[in-house]
């Protein structure tokens, strides 16, 4: 019994580490290509005679990003457990509540 505990124990911190390692590499990556694409905006609209202050500014050149960051949040928010939907113990309640009515048939 004590082997078999210990063994989910393994699968589940596996599983983890391995949930944990996709949603670094996502925010990584979103890092590196925002911060190309933005600078990329902001370099072009220097070119073309906006100031420094305006390039920044201008919400043309953050536009595309919201919904990735939209995206990455949520991802960021399902990796550290956080169950905004269904709370915690939602699952084991309507497990409960399913065999409840079915002892009643």
């Amino acid at each position: 019994m004590e082997i078999i505990n210990k063994a989910n124990k393994l699968e589940r911190a596996k599983k983890r580490v391995k949930e944990l390692k996709k949603f670094y590499k996502h925010v990584a990556f979103y890092l590196v290509i925002t911060v190309f694409f933005i600078g990329r905006r902001i370099y072009k609209d220097i070119g073309y005679g906006d100031s420094v202050i305006e390039a920044f500014t201008d919400i043309s050149n953050y536009r595309l990003f919201f919904w990735w960051t939209v995206i990455l949040i949520l991802h960021g928010l399902k990796t550290y457990r956080f169950d905004f939907f269904f709370g915690k113990d939602w699952k084991e309640r309507k497990i409960k509540e399913e065999m409840n009515k079915n002892k009643n048939l």
